[in-house]
């Protein structure tokens, strides 16, 4: 049986959109127009995203 890798803690853009089911410029134009407020951070030039705010991003935009 497949085992399931958990997901990081800390993703980058590309492993964060697909986390989220989103191509990785759609997050990269969000973020320069500040359309969501999911939030990442920056090391040197690399943008980062921690998994709690893309669990909370998604849960913010559920129909309930």
């Amino acid at each position: 049986m497949p085992t399931r890798k958990k997901p990081k803690e800390i993703m980058n853009r590309k492993e964060a959109a697909a986390y989220i089911n989103y191509a990785p410029n759609t997050l990269a134009t969000w973020a320069c127009k500040k359309r969501y407020d999911l939030k990442y951070f920056k090391i040197g030039r690399a943008v980062r995203y921690h998994r709690s705010d893309l669990d909370k991003f998604l849960e913010d935009r559920l129909i309930r």
